[in-house]
């Protein structure tokens, strides 16, 4: 229902938004809700305007400035109806002008407000007194010609459409900056204002912004042709633990040489090898990956090698298998340390001799592969324990790569979350945005033991869960986010802000109680390993990396203690 009521704005009105700011002054940080702001003087602002009127000119200046405000209105508007939910609309409304005031850039004074979100009804009329625009052009620039309370409109409109969930245009019609005697604001739908074609020009990139962009666009396309024949065509990561090991692979890209990746489950050797195969001169041939841990054993050697009709009960007809498929191109074997041993010296003939032959036939063919191994495991220890033959192992090992985990390379984490984040904006016909800088912040915090692909879902949930044009908070990206859960230990206070641990608390709290408790190092070893298992849902493999053990070491802990039996059961 429209409201043309006006409320008297007290000390009380801004209550609720006050308790949104948190300062961290040892961390050098300063939240407002889930966004990090920053404390800037309006000199330096003053000069910065100065500036960029000078290179780019008024127009594009005031463009600029206008996009700069409307980020934030966006941002505010969501905050806006989080806060005050069951509010009249006009009141709901009312927290933007609230939050220019409280963050000291105006001090708004309503004269009039028609706001009824159910018909989209829209009309107001406000007093800017003491713009920080207006003063900073008032030091640096003079008088101006028109209105200079740029990122002002810009919040504004972005504010007032993304609240009112249609497009609103708020103008300036008197301006104290070009002389005027007040800043008064009107704002109503676009369709009612006779200027708004012109106006909304503004808001989109002007003539030279353009053309820098086509200039990017090709100079981003030579540089991707530059990067395919230099060797960095290996994902996403600028870290310097990322390039070392794309450096390293690059040399053996363009041979035959057979590559083994080794690495966390989740860190990306999938995304290695594919990268591998595309520099190599076979990019233009298949390229065939194969998880062995997904096979059954008694199929895995058809599903490589092909079968005969007639092979088995069940072979009605032959099939190549994926080497065969793989002919003349690379084939990807992922958990190869979950080959059975017939398969593996299958493999290994392959590997030697170019040559297979199909379960159930007599007859060799002639094979041109390259293989790309990968694992999670230690081959070593496998060997050691009789699992793996050892002159695969020296085969396959030929050029192995360590692939570091996510938490080696967190200054990657940022451009991991931007591609999923544009990829499920795609899939999911929405666009959220993006990340809150504490979501981040707890992001760049965590341990990450499922690595990129724990990111992936992660982000993932949270696309799903945040709405398009509000930002993905941490309750969204963590169903259960664990308050003492991250690589050191930190925890988060009651404002939610985070609180780092320091060496004496992470270490030596937990190894007091074992002490004072009397509790010997057998039983806390065996604890450590129950609890891994349930994490690991009674996955020996899964629960060696939790506890940084190879399988082989913790399954024969795991016997020795009575957890698993002599036939590896729990």
């Amino acid at each position: 229902m429209t409201s043309n009521y006006i409320p008297e704005l007290k000390y009380s009105d801004y209550q609720d938004l006050s308790e949104q700011v948190h300062f961290q002054s040892t961390e050098g940080k300063i939240w407002f809700g889930e966004q990090r702001m920053l404390l800037l003087q309006v000199s330096a602002m003053a000069n910065f305007r100065r500036e960029l009127v000078n290179s780019l000119g008024i127009e594009r200046a005031k463009g600029f400035f206008l996009r700069l405000g409307y980020q934030s209105g966006l941002k505010d508007a969501e905050m806006a109806r989080k806060l005050r939910p069951n509010s009249p609309d006009s009141e709901m409304f009312l927290v933007g002008p609230l939050l220019h005031s409280l963050k000291g850039m105006v001090k708004v004074k309503p004269m009039q407000l028609e706001v009824d979100l159910e018909t989209g009804h829209f009309y107001c009329e406000l007093e800017w007194i003491d713009s920080f625009e207006v003063e900073a052009c008032q030091t640096e620039l003079g008088l101006m010609a028109e209105p200079v309370c740029w990122s002002l409109l810009g919040y504004a409109c972005a504010y007032s459409s993304s609240f009112m969930k249609r497009e609103i245009i708020i103008q300036e019609t008197s301006c104290r900056g070009c002389g005027d005697e007040r800043c008064i604001i009107i704002g109503k739908p676009a369709e009612e204002w006779e200027n708004a074609a012109e106006f909304k020009r503004y808001f989109q990139a002007d003539p030279i912004i353009e053309e820098l962009y086509e200039l990017q666009s090709q100079v981003s396309s030579l540089r991707k042709c530059l990067e395919k024949q230099e060797g960095q065509y290996y994902g996403i990561g600028q870290s310097p633990a990322y390039k070392k090991v794309c450096k390293t692979i690059d040399k053996a890209a363009r041979g035959k040489v057979s590559v083994l990746l080794l690495g966390e489950s989740g860190v990306g050797k999938e995304v290695i090898a594919r990268s591998v195969h595309l520099r190599s001169e076979r990019a233009d041939k298949a390229f065939v990956a194969l998880n062995c841990a997904a096979i059954p054993p008694e199929l895995i050697e058809a599903e490589l090698f092909g079968v005969e009709k007639g092979a088995y009960t069940g072979a009605n007809q032959t099939r190549l298998g994926r080497f065969e498929r793989a002919n003349g191109g690379t084939i990807f074997l992922d958990e190869v340390v979950e080959l059975t041993p017939r398969a593996q010296a299958t493999l290994l003939r392959v590997l030697q001799e170019s040559e297979l032959e199909r379960v159930g036939d007599s007859r060799t063919r002639k094979i041109d592969v390259r293989v790309i191994a990968a694992t999670n495991e230690s081959l070593a220890d496998a060997v050691e324990a009789g699992k793996f033959r050892s002159d695969l192992y020296y085969r396959l090992n030929v050029f192995p790569v360590q692939i570091p985990p996510l938490r080696e390379r967190l200054e990657d984490l940022p451009l991991l979350a931007e591609h999923f984040l544009q990829k499920f904006h795609l899939q999911y016909h929405k666009r959220t945005l993006g990340l809150s800088d504490k979501a981040l912040e707890l992001c760049l915090h965590y341990a990450w033991p499922g690595n990129i692909r724990e990111l992936e879902n992660v982000i993932e949930r949270g696309v799903i869960l945040t709405d398009s044009n509000e930002t993905i908070g941490q309750d969204a990206l963590f169903a259960v986010f664990p308050k003492t859960g991250n690589m050191r230990g930190d925890r988060l206070n009651a404002d939610g802000a985070l609180v780092q641990a320091t060496d004496t608390e992470t270490s030596t709290g937990w190894l007091t109680q074992i002490f004072d408790k009397n509790v010997s190092l057998d039983a806390v070893e065996e604890q450590l390993m129950r609890h891994a298992m349930e994490l690991a849902q009674q996955n020996v493999s899964q629960a060696a990396r939790l506890l940084g053990l190879t399988r082989p070491a913790l399954a024969y802990r795991l016997k020795k203690s009575g957890i698993l039996d002599s036939s590896g059961a729990a």
